[in-house]
């Protein structure tokens, strides 16, 4: 289950597992893989409920904070055209060392960093770790939240921070590539209370035998 799945998913669980409640279905469901996720879940959820997701961080998804605090390692770093590491690099290759120090492989120039992830309707509702790529795609910046960016502006530069003076005029495409800090907890802790023994797969088959049975009006 991925990050952004499992956020979506918490109450389509908690809804899913009231079919438990009917043991007349399990019986026609004896001797197939979804007999088996409903025994996980009743020997489970007797002691163990699905819960809502508490504000734990996440700690195995990087989020958008991540992304402003890996970036801001780079600052001072001088620009140099094509480069790519702590002895220079350019937009967007700093845009790619940032997030492939995140674990995600992004492509290496602005044009193809700009078709990443989602899009983003405006300044407005971007969150920090967002990309900001200007018109006519020649330059990338990372949104680091409060109105500032960090990018790699040009030669004789080095990699800063500095107040976001692009409007969304001048703007080609905010794309964001990982969840905002908040979805990214939510998502952490819907896959912590998933029942022991009880995997994403478990849940997937469960949903969609829900959904097949409201179609059905009843009939597995």
């Amino acid at each position: 289950m991925t990050v952004i799945d499992a956020v979506g998913r918490i109450s389509e669980i908690q809804t899913a597992l009231v079919s438990l409640a009917n043991p007349t279905r399990t019986d026609s469901l004896a001797s197939s893989a979804f007999a088996t996720t409903l025994s996980k879940l009743a020997g489970s959820t007797a002691t163990q409920s699905v819960s809502a997701p508490s504000a734990e961080p996440a700690t195995d998804s990087p989020g958008g904070d991540d992304v402003v605090a890996t970036a801001k390692k780079y600052l001072g770093v001088p620009y140099v055209f094509g480069g790519e590491d702590s002895t220079g690099m350019d937009c967007s290759g700093l845009v790619q060392r940032v997030y492939a120090d995140l674990g995600i492989d992004l492509p290496r120039v602005v044009p193809d960093q700009a078709k990443m992830g989602t899009a983003v309707g405006s300044l407005a509702e971007a969150q920090p770790g967002d990309l900001i790529v200007a018109k006519g795609s020649g330059h990338i910046l990372i949104y680091a939240g409060d109105n500032k960016v960090i990018h790699a502006p040009r030669p004789g530069t080095t990699v800063t921070l500095v107040d976001n003076w692009r409007k969304d005029s001048d703007i080609e495409t905010i794309r964001r590539i990982v969840p905002a800090a908040s979805a990214a907890s939510a998502a952490s802790a819907a896959s912590a209370a998933l029942p022991s023994g009880v995997s994403a797969s478990d849940i997937d088959a469960l949903i969609l035998a829900s959904q097949r049975s409201a179609l059905t009006g009843g009939a597995w």
